[in-house]
């Protein structure tokens, strides 16, 4: 406690009756009440409870939580990580998570975009992951090159910090590029809608196979510290490493690349980094298989145009049905229109089933993409009116936290 200031010991002192109070009352575990009061009494309580650890702060518009987890898992073989347990990515959360792990000499903290510039400064992070950037919930978070110059502002603060980025990813390059301590990986990008043009200079990007440059300004892809090579991953003085995770797609590959380069910037010895991602086999109960009846129900979750993409990407094409759950509430944002936005044109073979609170919206995207399907409002029927056997849900955010009730009520 010698590190807490008078004011910071009250407010976390104020914090833990208030989570206790929370759990007595059957209102979950209270942690991000907790971390709202300790943050109204002591509004420097985050630096407090950060000093003295070495963090890794990730963030990007998808695979944070996946990829904040296969960190924590690689620093684990240096020592105890505080980290956050169930995705509460903004200060609450975060100071909760602090709190909670108050001797661990390591963390790992997902952090939402939004809030990565002063989530900075109050840390002062030894690492920053940056994953992807792309359009997501467009009356919370705004224009998407407004992020971008907002997140590389916060970095410029930080120059010792080191900053692990994706150079696949156009606005991601552009956050890190002019930074002094860049690890680059070549994590991929599935998606590339959101940075058809230059960040810098609003003139075309040019795509040459992987490699990408501005046709307008001084700024194109780096060349890889880190990178994919088939079921290997390959960095610096001829690294090379199989990769064998739990996890499945692509997208998820590229989430492990970064966090065991987080891992060993924090100086984690490869081996042991790249063989701890292996052991994520679940985020959240994302991933997860469920057996509902006659069907094992493997659990999806996507948010934005380019977690759809990417979550679709992972559907086994052999399954006996796909379930897409579809909700419009204010977490996931109650504008729809995204769904033009994304590709569901390769289905075929598979029985689909349009879900969810919108599940209307949803079924004439699929119409218009020529995918033959039934509509089943209620995910629990919806997959039960899919053939015995193996089904995939994929569902958006409140779509897929209703969902997990139910099953837990069943």
């Amino acid at each position: 406690m010698a590190d807490i200031s008078v004011r910071g010991r009250i407010a976390l002192r104020a914090a833990a009756a208030a989570s206790w109070a929370s759990q007595k009352a059957g209102r979950g575990k209270g942690s991000m009440i907790g971390g709202l009061i300790a943050l109204q009494i002591d509004k420097t309580i985050m630096g407090q409870l950060g000093r003295g650890k070495r963090t890794v702060l990730i963030t990007g518009t998808n695979g944070k939580s996946t990829t904040t987890r296969m960190t924590t898992a690689a620093l684990s073989t240096l020592g105890a990580v505080a980290t956050q347990a169930d995705g509460a990515n903004m200060d609450a959360g975060i100071v909760a998570a602090l709190s909670v792990h108050r001797d661990a000499p390591l963390a790992a903290i997902e952090v939402d975009e939004l809030h990565l510039p002063h989530v900075t400064d109050a840390l002062d992070p030894a690492a920053v992951v940056l994953l992807n950037l792309s359009r997501d919930q467009l009356d919370r978070v705004g224009e998407i090159n407004m992020i971008e110059r907002k997140l590389r502002a916060g970095l410029a603060r930080h120059p010792d910090t080191v900053v692990i980025a994706n150079c696949d990813d156009v606005l991601v390059t552009s956050i890190a590029y002019d930074h002094p301590n860049v690890v680059w990986v070549a994590a991929g990008s599935g998606w590339s809608m959101d940075a058809t043009s230059c960040p810098r200079s609003g003139e075309p990007i040019l795509w040459e196979g992987a490699h990408w440059r501005s046709t307008g300004a001084d700024f194109e892809r780096p060349e890889p510290d880190w990178w994919l090579d088939g079921d290997d991953v390959v960095g610096p003085d001829g690294l090379r490493f199989p990769l064998t995770l739990a996890l499945p797609g692509r997208a998820n590959r590229g989430n492990a690349a970064q966090a065991v380069a987080a891992a060993i910037a924090l100086g984690a010895d490869p081996a042991a980094a790249v063989t701890a991602t292996g052991t994520v086999r679940e985020i959240a109960g994302r991933y997860r298989t469920v057996q509902v009846g006659e069907h094992a129900a493997r659990l999806l979750l996507a948010k934005n145009p380019a977690g759809w993409q990417e979550a679709l990407s992972m559907i086994e094409p052999a399954s006996a049905g796909l379930v897409i759950a579809v909700n419009g509430q204010v977490p996931d944002g109650e504008d729809l229109s995204w769904l033009w936005d994304v590709r569901f044109e390769h289905f075929e073979g598979v029985q689909v089933v349009a879900s969810g609170e919108r599940a209307t919206d949803l079924a004439v995207r699929l119409t218009y993409a020529g995918v033959e399907h039934t509509t089943v409002p209620n995910p629990l029927r919806a997959i039960a009116s899919c053939p015995a056997g193996h089904v995939e849900v994929l569902a958006n955010y409140t779509a897929f936290r209703d969902l997990n009730r139910d099953l837990e009520a069943k």
